[in-house]
């Protein structure tokens, strides 16, 4: 909600002063200069990115825009799951946590984590390395050179979208240049035969078509990006605290003090306290 927020403040600013200083908002609306600066600014998004990154970036809006997921509860779950898999499998062996990791959804342990089962991405990943661990071939340096790989390229394809519509805020005051030029063109084609009215009335129009694509730009698609961004930085660092969990059970350390490690590599703005997650672990 801070996000929608946000742009009613930039809206009401930019319109409200504008106003405030004695402007019309019906000066403001060109539907055709819209179509010419949000058309071409989606077309080229369509030929830049792939089917992939479009739909992610179109999928990501309603969690951008009302939802975050990356909290302190959500850690929890996550530290919490890590911890009972990682209980069991010391107590009764790895091999007693097969069936828990061949189908997470039917699991006792994930079941009690509806929100890490809901990404699925997440729940391969947690059971992919617990898989390879319950093998016992591979030294624990050689299962963090692993993780280390597959979170670089993750934390690539989680910045994708980010990137994608970065691209279109960078692009959208160029649009609106190209807006404004036709609308000059048009003018200059009316000189002869319209009057003084007419001719500024065209090249108001004209000017809007630049007010609109930095205002979209720096206002709006900008800021959306960003968000973009530090989500994905925030799921990539998820993942960075997964990865020292298992990597220390690797190395031996009981599953407590292997949670405490990812603990520690969770970003500090929600990252719950030694006690909280102690009491969260025993609650479960």
């Amino acid at each position: 909600m801070l996000k929608i927020a946000g742009f009613i403040v930039v809206f009401i600013c930019v319109l409200g002063g504008f106003m405030l200083s004695g402007g019309h908002l019906a000066a403001l609306w060109h539907p055709f200069e819209i179509l010419i600066i949000g058309g071409a600014a989606l077309g080229a998004f369509l030929v830049a990115n792939n089917f992939a990154t479009v739909k992610k970036v179109f999928g990501k809006v309603p969690a951008i825009l009302f939802g975050h997921k990356f909290s302190k509860p959500f850690y929890l779950d996550v530290l919490g799951v890590l911890y009972e898999v990682l209980n069991k499998s010391r107590r009764e062996g790895m091999m007693s946590i097969e069936a828990d990791i061949e189908e997470p959804e039917q699991s006792p342990i994930f079941s009690k984590y509806p929100a890490i089962l809901k990404d699925k991405h997440m729940t391969a990943f947690i059971c992919d390395y617990l898989r390879i661990m319950s093998t016992g071939n591979m030294a624990p340096h050689e299962l963090e050179a692993l993780f280390d790989v597959e979170i670089s390229s993750l934390t690539e394809e989680l910045h994708g979208p980010a990137h994608a519509v970065t691209r279109v805020a960078d692009a959208l005051p160029g649009f609106g240049i190209v807006a404004a030029v036709l609308g000059i063109v048009i003018t200059m084609g009316i000189l002869g035969d319209a009057d003084n009215t007419q001719i500024g009335e065209k090249v108001a129009t004209a000017l809007v078509g630049t007010f609109l694509g930095i205002w979209a730009a720096y206002g709006f698609v900008g800021p959306f990006a960003a968000a973009m961004g530090h989500e994905a930085h925030e799921e990539a660092n998820v993942y960075e605290a997964i990865k020292m969990c298992l990597v220390a059970s690797a190395q031996g350390l009981p599953p407590a003090l292997a949670v405490e490690f990812g603990r520690k590599a969770l970003l500090p703005e929600h990252r719950p306290s030694f006690t909280e997650l102690e009491s969260s672990v025993k609650g479960r």
